[in-house]
């Protein structure tokens, strides 16, 4: 053969080099492309060694990758080579990539199609192996995520059956039964928004929820900007005890207490949640982190506490379009993962009139926008307030609002939820709490 088989150097190091100076390039063009799909053989290695490091949960750069080839300084000088292709269009270089692959392989094909018409092979034979091996390629580079309307449905018939069966939580407990009865609770691929005004209770309110879920065996992994494992660690202990989290963390306890913590500690100290601290206030890391947590632990959610504090590494970006870049993220990141994921969002203060809404997310509607559910939590106690109505008459000491104000396929509710402020917990009321007509889910 006089010619090379179908191939583009420059888009195979364009693509090794994008995701080795792109953090986001990865997630992009791990689907299109794959190590085989590369021709020359020093890069094919590199994308196997690239793929190697991301399905340990770890983000391929230039150091990690020159490691593995110390004393070859050759291939070295190679990698330093290809680390400085960057082009913004580098999925349409993936894209170009798996298009030569392809034409390799039917070439491939070809040829050995030459050589069975001349055996004494059955045609019959030779038509289903041909069709074989283009239906290899064809999956080779179609999406897996194609589904036809009849197979939806199925999907739609088996959540029926699955509610007629009385299971009416499909999904994460979230120990609050009227967000359970209204959404089958948090529903993976989900991104689920609480915000609130500061010292609300947003982080409780997570906690609370958080605490539900690992009880009954849920791994789910927690981010905090603000708070150490130590001191989350203290929250869900005091949760359980009935201690304050501070005396637990910074007095003196008496026996009585010791031995509550103890046995408080025995309940939950093997439940599946988890911590990075490592990850910072990087949303970049957050993101590489979620994803070695789902391969290691295979989590169910993740919770961001809180959205603002995040550092986005955009700098052209203002904080609106910084903040709705980073709720698209995270949204698409929960779809991809098949997980759900709460981010915590501060609300613009209106000291005249606090009652939360839509509008006052702070730094982006488009959090909102972005968002399949957004939940706010409301204490009027603390502005010495009495609440919105059909809730007027109701106290606000040791209690709360919970108002889910955004409800993609669930709708819009409002319920009255205990507070104790002593351990930070949020609770159910019980029988007595109000109900009233909830909107059509839209």
């Amino acid at each position: 053969m006089d010619k090379e088989l179908p191939h583009n150097r420059d888009s195979e190091r364009i693509v090794i080099g994008s995701v080795l100076s792109e953090i986001n390039a990865w997630a992009e063009i791990s689907p299109v492309v794959t190590p085989e799909m590369f021709y020359d053989p020093f890069h094919r290695e590199l994308f196997e060694n690239i793929t190697e490091l991301n399905r340990k949960g770890k983000a391929a750069d230039l150091v990690i990758l020159s490691e593995k080839y110390a004393g070859n300084s050759e291939k070295i000088i190679k990698l330093a080579d290809i680390s400085g292709m960057f082009s913004v269009d580098y999925y349409d270089h993936a894209l170009n990539i798996q298009e030569k692959f392809v034409r390799r392989k039917l070439w491939m094909i070809g040829q050995q199609l030459t050589t069975d018409v001349f055996s004494p092979k059955e045609t019959d034979d030779l038509l289903y192996s041909l069709q074989g091996e283009l239906t290899t390629v064809t999956q080779t580079v179609a999406s897996t995520e194609i589904s036809t309307l009849k197979e939806a449905i199925k999907g739609v018939y088996k959540q029926i059956e699955t509610n007629l069966q009385g299971n009416t939580i499909t999904g994460t407990d979230t120990g609050f039964a009227q967000i359970n009865k209204a959404s089958g609770g948090l529903q993976k691929s989900d991104l689920i928004v609480i915000a609130g005004e500061t010292s609300q209770g947003k982080t409780s309110l997570a906690l609370s929820m958080i605490d539900t879920a690992i009880k009954q065996g849920v791994p789910v992994a927690f981010y905090s900007m603000e708070m150490k494992a130590t001191q989350l660690a203290a929250r869900l202990l005091s949760m359980n005890t009935g201690i304050p989290a501070n005396q637990i963390l910074y007095s003196q306890l008496d026996p009585d207490y010791l031995r509550t913590l103890d046995e408080g500690v025995n309940r939950i100290h093997d439940l599946p949640i988890y911590f990075d601290e490592s990850s910072t206030s990087n949303i970049d890391k957050i993101i590489a982190s979620i994803r070695s947590l789902k391969h290691k632990y295979d989590i169910t959610g993740a919770v961001i506490d809180y959205l603002q504090i995040l550092n986005v590494n955009q700098r052209s970006a203002n904080k609106e379009q910084a903040m709705g870049e980073v709720a698209r993220r995270l949204k698409n990141l929960a779809k991809e993962l098949d997980i759900w994921i709460i981010a915590l969002s501060q609300l613009n203060r209106n000291d005249q009139n606090p009652v939360p809404n839509l509008n006052r997310l702070r730094d982006s509607g488009q959090i909102g926008e972005a968002a399949d559910i957004v939940c706010f939590v409301y204490r009027p106690e603390i502005y010495s307030k009495f609440y919105p109505a059909p809730f007027s008459s109701y106290s606000t000491k040791g209690t709360a609002m919970i108002d889910v104000a955004k409800g993609r396929n669930i709708g819009l509710l409002k319920f009255i939820c205990g507070f104790d402020a002593k351990t930070t917990h949020f609770t159910e009321l019980g029988d007595h709490i109000p109900e009233y007509a909830e909107e059509t889910p839209f």
